[in-house]
């Protein structure tokens, strides 16, 4: 093994063990709030579907190019491969929705009194609750067509249209048909994408008309409750801003990756290392704040 595939390795291996710790650990603290009858907040119920997110995608990606990355590259057969990207599509969708459904709930909270969305705020927790799960079903109907192409690694370069990765490979049909999947397959981040940036820009409005009564108006005038709300807005927003950072390095790796008839392993692996990044982050951006 290489020095270069050393390193890969250890990183894949402390990705996805601090990752799944995290994750652990966070999962574990709201167990013991649901045993001991705590009333938790909207958000965290949100938060859960988030960390259920994170595991699939570190379970799914990061222990099978952990495994690669240490040299066995052939131990998933047809439905293993299909299973594990399947799996991890699923959970990139459900993150992406998580995250933007998160971002939105905190925006129409501390929106304005006065403000259009008045009524909104009373049913805001129903609609996002049945946006959560349809985003569920969603991922699943979307993605089904992607495990059809996936089949068990192949090393047999002669195939023209067979791109073969780390320890799975993919048939590859005519680029019109890839540009037409692709487009299809982006349709709902894009969604997600735009609602995200757009509650997060009106949060940091917010924030920013707060910060400007605050220079008149006497601290002890705000009560404790607004207070934790907009700590709360500022911890939502530093998730949203860390999944779109990575989100976005990943999408440009992944389009690198479709430009390409067989992508170099380093290719492969570095956005493999990029797309686990924000599930091993979350959990320690919520504990921390």
């Amino acid at each position: 093994m290489e020095n270069g595939d050393i390193i890969i390795s250890v990183i894949f291996l402390s990705q996805t063990v601090v990752g799944i710790l995290g994750n652990s650990f966070l999962a574990y603290h709201y167990l013991m709030l649901y045993y001991v009858g705590c009333r938790l907040k909207f958000t965290d119920w949100i938060l859960q579907h988030l960390i259920v997110a994170n595991f699939l995608t570190l379970l799914c990606k990061g222990i099978p190019h952990t495994v690669s990355t240490f040299g066995l590259k052939s131990f998933l057969n047809d439905i293993g491969c299909k299973l594990t990207f399947y799996l991890h599509r699923i959970g990139r969708s459900v993150s992406i929705g998580s995250t933007c459904f998160l971002s939105v709930f905190q925006a129409i909270t501390i929106s304005l009194n006065a403000s259009r969305w008045t009524q909104l705020k009373v049913k805001s927790p129903s609609y996002i609750a049945s946006c959560v799960y349809m985003s569920w079903v969603l991922s699943f109907i979307v993605n089904i067509a992607f495990p059809m192409y996936m089949t068990a690694r192949q090393d047999n370069r002669n195939i023209s249209r067979l791109r073969v990765y780390d320890f799975c490979s993919t048939f590859h049909h005519d680029d019109v048909s890839d540009i037409i999947s692709a487009v299809f397959l982006s349709i709902p981040d894009v969604m997600f994408m735009v609602l995200m940036l757009w509650s997060s820009s009106y949060m940091v409005c917010i924030l920013y008309k707060h910060r400007q009564r605050m220079k008149h108006i006497h601290r002890s005038t705000f009560s404790f409750r607004s207070s934790a709300e907009f700590r709360a807005t500022k911890t939502i927003l530093l998730l949203v801003s860390t999944f779109v950072f990575f989100h976005t390095i990943s999408c440009l790796l992944q389009i690198n990756l479709a430009l390409f008839h067989n992508p170099t392993s380093l290719w492969v692996k570095m956005a493999s290392v990029v797309a686990a990044c924000f599930p091993t982050v979350s959990p320690f951006l919520v504990i921390s704040n």
